[in-house]
């Protein structure tokens, strides 16, 4: 019965925490009301990374928790993750671009290229932005679900979680199944994979900003893509099979380097 009492108790933490997360970002939406564009999401992302991040450490205190416990303890290999991160991020978006270029409709060209200025706040608000999502669903929420329903049961609900959240920010189901879902389900084994969030913060923002490079985000990029008029239809959805192709197979990556750290763990004890 306690622990039956012990489990229904970390549900109910993890589903208000959950709740108070979208409540964080309409704040922070309202607050940057009066901007526009790439600045707008800056403020967004400053506001509700603070304030997921005071949340967390509210939650895992109501817990009896550390921080590290649930991913969210900065540390000093952090940079060097986040980089490593950063890294893989660009390269799933370069692997993502030459799999689609391989159709043949679709190519870029140089588009007018933004100021380093420009730059700056774009590359800045999306790493912000995805440091407010990787805490608000890949730290404290998915980390305690993982130890009550175990990995895939943890994902299966926070990448549902995510979808929705995104549907409310005025996403299609279609497009929140196969983008969002599947990019939680990624960047969510990567922070079980490396017990941290430093490595999805950082594949996640450099996603985002690869997608804007090349011209598929609302802020001018340094390229724009063109695609044959004849195959927009079929250039799409081969977009979307190679998108999933691709995170199916970074997640396997991670859960790979997750299963041979159990089974080193198991050795050791």
């Amino acid at each position: 019965m306690a622990h039956d009492a012990s489990r229904l108790r970390t549900v109910v933490h993890v589903l208000i925490y959950l709740a108070a997360c979208p409540l964080v970002l309409a704040f922070a939406a309202r607050v940057a009301a009066a901007q526009q564009g790439p600045l707008q999401a800056l403020v967004i992302g400053f506001i509700g990374a603070t304030c997921t991040m005071g949340l967390t450490v509210l939650f895992v205190r109501w817990d009896g928790l550390p921080l590290r416990d649930v991913g969210a303890m900065p540390g000093s290999k952090s940079p060097f993750l986040l980089a490593v991160g950063f890294a893989a991020g660009l390269l799933l978006v370069a692997l993502h671009s030459f799999l689609v270029g391989l159709s043949g409709h679709v190519h870029w060209v140089r588009a007018a290229s933004p100021t380093a200025f420009q730059a700056g706040i774009v590359v800045t608000g999306y790493l912000l932005l995805a440091s407010r999502e990787e805490l608000a669903f890949h730290g404290y929420p998915l980390r305690r679900l993982q130890m009550l329903f175990g990995v895939w049961g943890a994902q299966a609900a926070i990448a549902t979680v995510f979808a929705l959240e995104h549907m409310a920010g005025g996403w299609s189901p279609w497009q929140a199944l196969w983008g969002a879902a599947m990019g939680s389900l990624l960047f969510g084994m990567a922070s079980i994979a490396t017990r941290g969030l430093a490595v999805p913060i950082g594949m996640h923002a450099a996603w985002n900003i690869g997608d804007w490079m090349r011209g598929n985000r609302p802020e001018p990029g340094y390229w724009s893509p063109q695609v044959d008029p004849a195959f927009k239809g079929s250039a799409s959805l081969t977009g979307v099979w190679c998108y999933v192709a691709v995170m199916l197979l970074a997640i396997l990556c991670f859960w790979w380097w997750h299963r041979i750290q159990e089974r080193t763990a198991a050795r050791g004890c």
